[in-house]
C-alpha cells in the first residue's frame, strides 16, 4: 500500500482492479479545508487519461512493474512487434497500448517493456529519438538566423516544425513527448 504522499510521475497504482499510471500530480492545501492530491492519470491498456482527486493521506495499491529492454522489429496491421533483448521472445502489441508513440517507431529502436508477470502491459520509447528528415521545403541560404520554422515529415511518419535551415536528409532529434525539433543529430 501507498499514501498520497508517496505518489511521482509514472507510478503505476490499482484502484477497482483498474490499473492506473500517474501522469502527473499536485499537492493543494487549500486556505478552508483538508488537503487533496490533485493528479491526472492514464489508464494502462485503454490509454484513456483522466483527472481524479485524492483526500491526503489516502492509500491506494501500488502495483509493481518490471521493466524490460525490447526492440521494435516491425509492424503488421494493428499490431507491432517487439522482441524482449534476453530472451529474443517477440511479442505483438496493439496501437491502441502504444498510443501517440506509433508515430515515432522505426525499426530497431529501444524501447522498454512494462511486465506484470508475464504480460506486457506497456510499451515505453525513449523520450528524445533521431530521425531523418524525408520531407520539407528547400532551404534558403541566410536562413540559420532568421528564427523562422517550417513542417517537416520524418522517416518515422511523424511532422515536427523545424529551423528553415533543415533539409532533406539530415538527421535531427525529436523529443517524442511534446512533438518538438531539438538539435541537428550526428
Amino acid at each position: 500500500m501507498a499514501s498520497t504522499s508517496d505518489f511521482r510521475n509514472g507510478m503505476v497504482i490499482e484502484i477497482d482492479g483498474v490499473l492506473l499510471q500517474i501522469v502527473d500530480f499536485q499537492h493543494v492545501k487549500p486556505g478552508k479545508g483538508p488537503a487533496f492530491v490533485r493528479t491526472k492519470i492514464k489508464k494502462v491498456m485503454t490509454g484513456a487519461v483522466l483527472d481524479k482527486t485524492f483526500r491526503s493521506g489516502e492509500k491506494v495499491t501500488e502495483v509493481r512493474l518490471e521493466n524490460r529492454a525490447m526492440q521494435y522489429l516491425y509492424p503488421d496491421g494493428d499490431l507491432f512487434y517487439f522482441m524482449d533483448n534476453d530472451t529474443f521472445e517477440q511479442f505483438p502489441v496493439s496501437g491502441d497500448v502504444i498510443g501517440d508513440q506509433v508515430l515515432y517507431l522505426k525499426e530497431n529502436l529501444e524501447a522498454i517493456g512494462l511486465f506484470r508477470g508475464e504480460s506486457l502491459l506497456m510499451i515505453e520509447l525513449p523520450n528524445f529519438i533521431n530521425l531523418e528528415v524525408v520531407d520539407t521545403d528547400p532551404g534558403i541560404k541566410g536562413d540559420t538566423v532568421s528564427g523562422g520554422s517550417k513542417p517537416a515529415k520524418l522517416e518515422s511518419g511523424a511532422t515536427v516544425n523545424v529551423p528553415l535551415f533543415i533539409e532533406v536528409g539530415d538527421m535531427i532529434k525529436v523529443d517524442r513527448r511534446s512533438n518538438e525539433y531539438l538539435e541537428r543529430a550526428n
